[in-house]
């Protein structure tokens, strides 16, 4: 059984430079378009999370491949 966190999420970004510039547990969730950041000059992000965080809209990440073998 698949905990239902983002760490195991299809969703979850640790490639990325940002994801890297972070701690070994964050990473970025890509399942919304990145957000404006509040009182920052700097562009809209991707929402930054741990790896033990979870939310809603959570997919295992094997979801990914099954539509390609359809």
């Amino acid at each position: 059984m698949t905990t239902c966190a983002c760490g195991n999420c299809q969703f979850f970004d640790t490639h990325s430079k940002p994801a890297k510039q972070h701690r070994q547990e964050a990473g970025l969730c890509r399942y919304n378009p990145p957000i404006a950041q509040a009182g920052s000059n700097s562009p809209a992000a991707w929402p930054m999370v741990e790896s033990k965080d979870w939310c809603g809209h959570f997919a295992v990440t094997v979801e990914r491949f099954m539509s390609a073998a359809e």
